[in-house]
């Protein structure tokens, strides 16, 4: 009898639970099965539609001519397609020296800020310092201030920087060293390095390791899918600002693609505009392309998915 029972329990527990709003029963009926996946159908229709007709229509502008984009501006075909509204936009707005002015400003941003998050998640998750909790209240602190409001006082420290009496505006550092200051970040990383068994961390430190050891031999290889999504997020945030490198980079020469075009979009065609619009696009998409595995795990250890 007991055998019996242990069978019977040992069975119940193999079968997968069910989950969701119907039941196995219900999606073997054909007219809830069809009904259900016709939904499913319909919906990722919609959401391929409502990402995918902006990207079209950039593309259209792009290669219209300013006549046409002017007459028939929903058309998602242009009549006639000017293809060379891509190199003359290259030439004519000086695309290749703001993209490389962006491409410098973003990847500073994203290794100082990967290093921060980094350094500051291991240390407030793993070596965990008596005054620990109250630079963790400090971070969560920030969470609740608006950028707007601290954005004198950030300025004010960028033109003149305690002890050292620098200046940083019109240089790189403006765009970095902000960048790294990131509590939403430090705090993905925290938690997910807060995950990671403490006997690994005690195991390593019985056999000698110091705490640089551990991190960069332990924490760093299993931290892969958070630093990805730490970077995504960097990359995004750092490709898209306006406003703080508006304000800090004054030179002309130095502005990236994002202050860059708005400042030339007053005595420049609509066409080449957007054929710029288009140029700037492509890197952050074919990053999110190329990185897009990652990423998804990464969002799903983290538990940004809700």
């Amino acid at each position: 009898m007991t055998a019996t029972t242990g069978a019977r329990r040992s069975r119940t527990a193999a079968r997968p639970r069910e989950r969701g709003i119907l039941s196995s029963f219900d999606w073997r009926r054909p007219r809830i099965f069809v009904g259900w996946r016709a939904m499913h159908v319909v919906l990722m229709i919609g959401l391929v539609a409502l990402g995918a007709i902006p990207l079209l229509w950039m593309l259209r502008a792009a290669i219209s001519s300013t006549t046409d984009l002017l007459q028939h501006p929903l058309s998602l075909v242009p009549s006639p397609a000017k293809w060379e509204n891509i190199p003359d936009a290259w030439n004519l707005l000086s695309i290749g020296q703001y993209l490389g002015n962006t491409v410098v400003l973003v990847g500073g941003s994203w290794i100082v800020q990967l290093v921060i998050s980094a350094t500051a998640g291991f240390a407030l998750a793993v070596i965990r310092p008596w005054y620990g909790r109250i630079v963790y209240g400090a971070i969560l602190l920030t969470l609740f201030v608006p950028g707007t409001v601290t954005l004198i006082a950030l300025y004010l420290t960028v033109l003149d920087l305690p002890l050292l009496h620098l200046s940083l505006t019109d240089t790189p550092w403006a765009i970095w060293l902000p960048a790294g200051a990131n509590a939403f970040t430090i705090l993905l990383v925290k938690q997910f390095f807060e995950d990671i068994p403490r006997d690994l961390f005690e195991a390593a430190q019985l056999d000698g390791a110091g705490w640089f050891t551990i991190f960069w031999r332990i924490v760093l290889p299993m931290s892969r899918p958070i630093l990805a999504v730490v970077s995504l997020l960097s990359i995004m945030t750092a490709w898209k600002e306006f406003l703080w490198p508006l304000i800090v980079l004054t030179d002309p020469e130095t502005q990236p693609l994002a202050v860059a075009l708005p400042r030339l979009a007053q005595a420049t065609d609509p066409a080449y505009l957007i054929a710029g619009l288009l140029i700037a696009s492509i890197p952050p998409i074919l990053i999110f392309l190329i990185f897009q595995r990652s990423i998804v795990k990464g969002i799903g250890f983290t538990g940004l998915k809700g």
